[in-house]
């Protein structure tokens, strides 16, 4: 993930932090899950560690209706075999909602001990626990989808293969569901990266839909955790983009700026201490209202 432009930001006072599972999501456990996802340790494309991360997803969702979406990515080390993995909740309401994250860490840290804590294992956690609150009913609203994405990360860097060393997951996929039709399908695409940590701010990203900020706002509002949304605007490049491009309503949950002058980031300081079970609880519940208020336009 990179950062391009630093558009705005408002100088408001973050509010106290919010109270725990106020509408029963339970950040601690999503923040446990994290904790056993991330002992895998490094989980670079073509590790022993990638391998445990397909085999953890495999028996987290092994009673749910989960499709392993298998492809190979053409990157600058040459052919790479990656996987997506697609979990599917039915709803009563036509349409579907993707909630999605990254599960891979960067393979040009393969040398540091990078095992992503913040960065793709918080989130995988997150989503875990959002399936408890998923699995056995059939939903109110539309279908819901978790989508765990491989390949986000560069294999060599960012700019390589003239930009496009990246989201080789979400690339794939979207384009898979738009020659099938399935883009058609999605009202909303909600992406989260990288918001675990302590100190939860998440961004405005610029080419976000308008109209998903707003319902994203309004549930963070009746948390009282609007302090925690939107208080700047940056261009972020991440997985939502190749729907961006599609024309399909995104919007990327995202706190790119993680540690002090973002020293954090793609460094071996990405580790549990940094995460928060009270944030992982904020973005629990306003992602379930902002699915209730999906399911309910």
């Amino acid at each position: 993930m990179r950062i391009f432009v630093a558009l705005a930001a408002v100088a408001l006072a973050l509010p106290a932090a919010a109270m725990e599972a106020q509408g029963g999501f339970n950040g601690a456990k999503a923040l446990e899950y994290a904790r056993e996802f991330v002992s895998i340790g490094p989980r670079w494309p073509l590790s022993p560690g990638h391998a445990k991360a397909e085999a953890f997803l495999r028996e987290a969702f092994k009673h749910d209706k989960l499709e392993e979406d298998a492809f190979t990515a053409n990157t600058p080390i040459g052919p790479v075999p990656m996987r997506n993995f697609i979990v599917r909740f039915p709803g009563r309401k036509a349409g579907v909602i993707v909630l999605a994250t990254h599960y891979e860490t960067n393979y040009s840290l393969k040398n540091i001990h990078f095992v992503g804590a913040n960065d793709g294992g918080a989130t995988t956690g997150l989503l875990m626990e959002i399936a408890n609150h998923l699995r056995g009913h059939i939903l109110e609203g539309p279908s819901v989808w978790l989508v765990f994405f491989d390949g986000e990360e560069a294999i060599q860097d960012w700019y390589s293969m003239g930009g496009m060393d990246n989201t080789y997951g979400s690339r794939h996929l979207a384009a898979k569901w738009g020659a099938d039709g399935t883009l058609k399908e999605i009202k909303a695409f909600i992406l989260t990266d990288m918001i675990g940590a302590k100190d939860l701010d998440v961004e405005k990203e610029s080419r976000d839909t308008g109209w998903l900020v707003k319902l994203v706002a309004e549930a963070a509002k009746k948390y009282h955790v609007e302090g925690h949304f939107f208080r700047k605007e940056e261009q972020i490049e991440d997985d939502h983009l190749p729907f961006v491009q599609r024309g399909v309503a995104s919007i990327d949950l995202v706190d790119i700026n993680y540690g002090p002058n973002q020293s954090y980031h793609h460094t071996d300081k990405d580790t549990m201490d940094k995460l928060s079970a009270q944030s992982l609880t904020i973005d629990g519940e306003v992602i379930l209202e902002t699915i209730r208020l999906l399911g309910a336009k």
